[in-house]
């Protein structure tokens, strides 16, 4: 009766916040084409907005930890779901994502999305893919901001692994800014795919930065260890052992 119950307030949670984001879009239209300020000011309060209703609709609180980064820095965050996303956006001043070029032509969230600076890669074709991120980013300079990427390209089950790719030390290595890597434990309660969303406390954590100037493989080793570590962390706080999950699916 309890699952049942949870699930049908997750439903309800999930139907009005996809249909409050063409909402808040119209709203924000005209604005958002004037000023991109105005289309920051959209997804921060979209975003508010979620985290807001997560709350009282589903038991689902969002806690940010550590300072978020208001210069002109990367952010190597883990990805769980779209949650963190969510959570990363409502406090980060100018977010920009390195996002899959899919996603440029998704309905209302491709528009604002490239109206906010973020830069489409086609994954798929890998090196290729790396050289156009580069050229991207280096293309949208003229519009500073806080430029996120996720170092495993995808959202990652916290009873999975999956490796640190390389594109993520790249542009590390080619814009020499300071990293600010984050970690999260929202996996937990709010899942990949499917409607189910457990009640309890998510957490995203800005971690210490590492600064600019280290070689690439040294960065990309502190990296993972930092982010995994401190994921890993958060996850056990909210009552999942990520490594003996992992080890259970890995003997399966």
């Amino acid at each position: 009766m309890r699952y049942a119950l949870q699930y049908l307030r997750s439903l309800l949670f999930v139907g009005q916040m996809y249909l409050a984001m063409p909402i808040f879009a119209l709203v924000y239209t005209i604005p958002a084409m004037l000023s991109r300020d105005w289309a920051f000011h959209a997804v921060h309060h979209y975003c508010h907005y979620v985290r807001w209703t997560a709350r009282w609709m589903i038991g689902l609180r969002s806690e940010i930890r550590g300072t978020p980064p208001s210069g002109e820095v990367l952010i190597a965050s883990k990805h769980q779901s779209f949650f963190d996303i969510i959570m990363l956006v409502s406090v980060v001043p100018r977010p920009r994502f390195i996002m899959k070029k899919s996603l440029k032509w998704a309905p209302i969230l491709g528009w604002y999305a490239m109206r906010i600076g973020c830069i489409p890669v086609d994954r798929g074709k890998r090196g290729q893919a790396i050289q156009d991120m580069v050229k991207r980013v280096a293309e949208g300079r003229q519009a500073p901001g806080q430029l996120i990427i996720y170092p495993q390209g995808t959202r990652v089950a916290p009873d999975a692994t999956r490796p640190y790719k390389i594109g993520t030390g790249v542009l590390y290595d080619q814009f020499g800014h300071d990293c600010v890597p984050a970690a999260t434990n929202v996996g937990v309660f709010w899942p990949r795919t499917g409607i189910y969303r457990k009640p309890g406390l998510a957490v995203l954590e800005f971690l210490p930065t590492i600064p600019g100037g280290k070689p690439v493989d040294t960065f990309m080793e502190e990296l993972e260890a930092t982010v995994e570590g401190a994921s890993d962390r958060l996850m056990a706080e909210a009552g999942f052992d990520a490594p003996a999950a992992r080890a259970a699916q890995n003997a399966v």
